[in-house]
């Protein structure tokens, strides 16, 4: 069993900056990718960035430039360090990541999602 847990949301003005935290623990063998996705109210969720082990990055266009998507793989954590955030940053924003268990199982598992607030 595996767990992800999220911290570092909150409530910030318009050009401010936020870091989030996702840890992941459990029965875990090895994480390969890992990233974050947001979802606002009414929208779909949408990809924001991801990392493989090997730290290739991914942004999607809208924070592409603000963003920035880092790992320790040591502590199986990952972090999103969000800069000139904006309005439409406003969503809850939820981790995720590849995991290959001590059983040999693949596992892709959640974070319960942390809200950030951007206040024009």
């Amino acid at each position: 069993q595996v767990q992800l847990v999220e911290s570092g949301g909150g409530s910030v003005q318009a050009g401010g900056s936020l870091r989030l935290s996702c840890a992941a623990s459990g029965s875990i063998f090895r994480v390969d990718v890992m990233g974050w996705h947001r979802q606002a109210p009414g929208k779909q969720r949408e990809l924001v960035a991801t990392i493989t082990g090997d730290g290739n990055t991914y942004y999607g266009d809208s924070v592409k430039g603000r963003f920035t998507i880092s790992r320790d793989s040591a502590k199986n954590t990952v972090y999103l360090q969000m800069n000139s955030l904006k309005p439409d940053d406003t969503a809850v924003y939820y981790c995720n990541a590849h995991i290959t268990t001590w059983t040999m199982s693949p596992v892709i598992d959640w974070g319960q999602g942390t809200q950030v607030t951007v206040s024009s």
